[in-house]
């Protein structure tokens, strides 16, 4: 069996601006190599999605797609970090594609400035390796989840509210549970938003920086991955916990009955 190893060719600039990644034993230039020919998939450039978006294309992931129809608001800005004063009015997506740029201009940044929805899933998530979802609502990331499991992606999937939050990475394709496993009978408006309940900022940034790590141990085939385990933080308490979940073979997105 032969093994195809990535381009491995660095311009001065690459080996200067990742030189503390490929200084780690398991990365190295080829899993640096991995990450450059890697692309990912975010779901909402929120607040969950911010810290997400500019770990992964600091650490060098070479096509990052933006998925998000909203306009930058006031009241983002305590903790979507992706974004300024100077952003206001404008659309996320274009307004994340210029943050991401400006840090590295090395990557591309695709925009897809449109909700959403069972229609457009499948050929969003076609496009790209894996898929991390930071959206706020049950039926969003029902549906992520299910295009997930159709086009066989890896799902990594963060959700927060007020002083929690909860993470998990979903590989079906591999085994592993996927999201309706672990809700299968939410419903929308069964858990408040955040602009329902409210979020302290920093929450995300915990939880969207744990997300970004996930991410990228799974490009690089590093680590342990949350398959089949559940993280959830809680910051007042500064406690994590973690629970197992398994596969239900009764799954309505991934069990054996399911429809394709």
């Amino acid at each position: 069996m032969t093994i195809e190893l990535p381009d491995l060719s660095f311009t001065t600039d690459e080996l200067r601006r990742y030189s503390r990644n490929i200084l780690l034993p398991p990365v190295g230039a080829v899993g640096q190599a991995r990450l450059r020919e890697g692309s990912v998939l975010l779901i909402g450039a929120g607040g969950l999605g911010s810290p997400v978006a500019l770990y992964l294309a600091a650490a060098g992931v070479g096509r990052i797609g933006i998925v998000d129809d909203d306009r930058v608001d006031l009241s983002n800005l305590q903790r979507q970090i992706l974004f300024d004063g100077s952003t206001l009015g404008e659309r996320k997506a274009v307004a994340a594609r210029s943050r991401l740029s400006a840090l590295n201009d090395g990557i591309a940044v695709d925009i897809h400035d449109c909700r959403v929805d069972a229609r457009n899933l499948d050929e969003l998530v076609v496009g790209y390796d894996l898929v991390c979802d930071g959206s706020d609502n049950f039926a969003t990331r029902q549906a992520v989840s299910d295009a997930c499991v159709r086009h066989g992606r890896t799902l990594v999937s963060g959700a927060v509210s007020q002083f929690e939050g909860q993470l998990s990475t979903f590989r079906p394709q591999h085994g592993g549970p996927c999201y309706r496993c672990l809700y299968p009978d939410a419903a929308e408006g069964d858990a408040p938003t955040c602009g329902q309940a409210g979020i302290l900022g920093a929450v995300t940034g915990v939880i969207g920086t744990m997300a970004a790590t996930e991410v990228l141990k799974e490009v690089l085939g590093i680590g342990r991955s949350l398959q089949g385990r559940v993280l959830c933080w809680d910051a007042l308490e500064t406690r994590f916990r973690e629970f197992a979940l398994e596969r239900d073979p009764h799954c309505p997105g991934c069990g054996d009955g399911r429809q394709a």
